[in-house]
């Protein structure tokens, strides 16, 4: 369980209608097979020692007492095992039949919780419980029995879990919002369900809203394989969520007995901790029965997107691409409206981020009926611009119809040079950053000369790093990228090329792709001989696409350095070897704490995502931390 990792599984193992030993014994063989895949929490469908359509035979007394004394066989199967095991069965307390989960572990069972919403044919059969825990007497043992147990792990303050039984996960308010209420993070549910069109679909939409309400993990089996077709088909689907996301779900009618996966309970309490809308009530106001399970370090299986600001889904990224262009021009139209400003005024350097810029500004332009000349693009050429980027800056502001200025900052930064007392060949620090403020002085200039506003170009990766000059290309009067990390400015450009080219705009398609294709580099340094780039970002603060993992997860969850590096090995290890993994988390630290005092006065601009790094409401976080403990952290890897 290091770092949060617990190993899951939802169990569905082949039985046989009514016949409780032979199911009892085929639940044998599953809890078996999960020890040796290291599995720590295994949950069974619902009533699966009898099979949940035994219907009539329910009032059976030799169905009955051959479902009690299995149960209690199957968890004598345990003993020695830490694993947590949810069985469902049937059970009479006091002349009422219940349909209970039994939570097991290590021999025992801990705690009974009885099915407290029926469906209409269930209540032929079943009593509904819906009162508070008692004690009853199975085997030779005191079992607590009821509703609202959560069973809590000493060793693990962030195992908690509660269980809901089938149906109930449907009902109006369910069980699990009062068990994670107080306290319970993970939500396991024994279920079994007959098959009907559509119906997958609607229980997957209840389950997500469930489990991100909630802010839990949720396990929910499918029915046992081999459940009766008299008058329809149990699926075996199983779903395991995080937060309110499919992380692991079964085919229709799989033949697999177990879905395996990881639930991160770091995830989930960071989740909560940081969520307003969650809060817990004290942890007594329910029955918690504390348990024990050894820390191991889990060894993880569960997929991690290699890029967590991009969605996997294709139609989905182009959704995101147009909401978050949506966002970023709406938010500078009105802008410009409360300004009472006439134009607006970008340095265009033939680069990714001003590309973004200048398209919001065109779409803001285009929302308020005002004419695209009005957008001033100025590029700037100096001691490292190539002719590709300034020919792309070029081609970028016609294709979209912009005014267009060059201004040649050559000679003023020469002069400035020979104002300051700087060797012009002495190209370190003052040698570029003379240049970006330069361009920054430019542009301000110009936008008061043409009643404008100077809109910002830089991005969120180079925000969290602090890549930016401090009053250069750190400034703007409205920054419309620092919500938007690098890797996801890629997919935004890529999605507004195709949607250029299906709307006949080939040349501006084109510049776009080009453009994607040009290395990232603020080009403060000479080309080489051949007069291609030769400063790049990437090879100074490392690839955007490490940066961007690692962002996402520090600034939205605030995972420690190890975690982050562990997740990236499983997630970019096919990429990037460990060591170059390690570098650039120790270098994202470092400048992540160094360069603060860029990021408290940041100006103002569109949040269109979960993680952002404005002072007013994104990151709160003093100008003067020091990173020691984190890079103490990152020093024992």
């Amino acid at each position: 369980m290091k770092h949060g990792f617990i190993k899951v599984a939802a169990a569905t193992p082949k039985i046989s209608v009514a016949a409780c030993e032979k199911n009892a014994d085929a639940i044998i063989d599953v809890i078996e097979k999960a020890k040796e895949s290291d599995i720590k929490l295994l949950v069974f469908p619902e009533l699966s020692i009898t099979s949940a359509s035994c219907a009539d035979l329910f009032f059976s007394d030799a169905l009955l007492t051959s479902a009690k004394n299995e149960i209690l066989r199957v968890v004598a199967t345990t003993e020695g095992s830490d694993m947590i095991i949810i069985i469902g069965f049937p059970l009479v307390v006091n002349d009422n039949l219940f349909n209970c989960a039994a939570f097991c572990q290590n021999g025992q069972i801990l705690g009974i919780t009885p099915k407290s919403v029926l469906t209409y044919e269930q209540t032929k059969y079943f009593s509904q419980y819906d009162g508070t825990p008692i004690s009853i007497k199975l085997g030779y043992d005191y079992v607590a029995f009821g509703n609202g147990l959560i069973f809590a792990c000493d060793d693990i303050p962030t195992l908690k879990v509660g269980v809901e039984v089938g149906d109930e996960c449907f009902a109006r308010i369910s069980p699990s919002c009062s068990l994670c209420e107080n306290g319970a993070t993970v939500i396991v549910n024994p279920f079994s369900h007959i098959e009907e069109i559509g119906f997958e679909e609607y229980e997957s939409f209840m389950l997500c809203s469930l489990s991100a309400r909630n802010v839990c993990g949720y396990i929910h089996t499918g029915s046992a394989l081999g459940e009766t077709t008299t008058d329809g088909v149990y699926s075996t689907r199983s779903i395991i969520l995080e937060n309110g996301k499919i992380i692991a779900k079964s085919p229709l009618f799989s033949p697999d007995e177990l879905l395996v996966t990881e639930l991160d309970l770091g995830l989930i309490s960071a989740e909560r901790r940081r969520s307003t809308a969650f809060k817990t009530k004290s942890p007594d106001t329910l029955q918690n029965i504390f348990f024990n399970m050894e820390l191991n370090d889990t060894v993880l299986t569960k997929k991690i997107s290699s890029s967590p600001f991009i969605p996997e889904d294709a139609e989905e990224i182009k959704s995101r691409c147009e909401k978050i262009l949506t966002a970023q021009a709406s938010g500078l139209a009105t802008r410009m409206t409360r300004a009472f400003a006439k134009t607006l005024v970008i340095g265009i350097s033939g680069g990714l981020d001003s590309c973004l810029a200048i398209l919001v500004a065109a779409r803001a332009m285009d929302m308020l009926g005002k004419d695209r000349k009005d957008i001033i693009g100025v590029t700037m050429p100096c001691f490292g611009t190539t002719a590709r980027t300034k020919s792309n800056a070029e081609l970028l502001c016609s294709a979209l119809g912009v005014t267009l200025k060059c201004v040649n900052i050559g000679e003023s930064v020469k002069q400035h040079f020979s104002d300051i007392g700087h060797d012009e060949s002495n190209r370190n620090v003052v040698y570029e950053n003379a240049q970006a403020r330069e361009r920054t002085q430019v542009i301000m200039d110009i936008a008061n000369m043409e009643n404008g506003l100077v809109v910002g170009t830089g991005d969120l990766s180079e925000l969290v790093l602090g890549w930016a000059t401090y009053n250069g290309d750190h400034m703007s009067m409205y920054g419309v990228n620092a919500d938007v990390p690098k890797t996801l400015i890629r997919h935004i450009v890529a999605y507004s090329a195709d949607v250029a080219e299906t709307n006949g705009s080939t040349a501006l398609a084109d510049v776009l792709r080009d453009i994607l294709n040009t290395p990232v580099s603020p080009e403060l340094l000479p080309a080489d001989a051949d007069g291609n780039i030769a400063q790049k970002t990437e090879d100074l603060v490392g690839p955007y696409e490490i940066h961007d993992f690692y962002i996402y997860y520090m600034l939205r969850y605030g995972f420690s350095p190890d975690k982050l590096y562990r997740m990236a090995k499983l997630a970019l290890g096919d990429k990037y070897d460990d060591e170059t993994l390690l570098k650039w988390l120790k270098n994202l630290v470092r400048r992540f704490f160094s360069q603060q005092f860029k990021r408290s006065c940041l100006p103002d601009g569109p949040r269109v995502g979960t993680v952002g790094v404005s002072p007013r409401g994104a990151l709160a976080m003093p100008s003067d931390a020091t990173a020691s403990e984190w890079l103490k952290i990152v020093e024992a890897l």
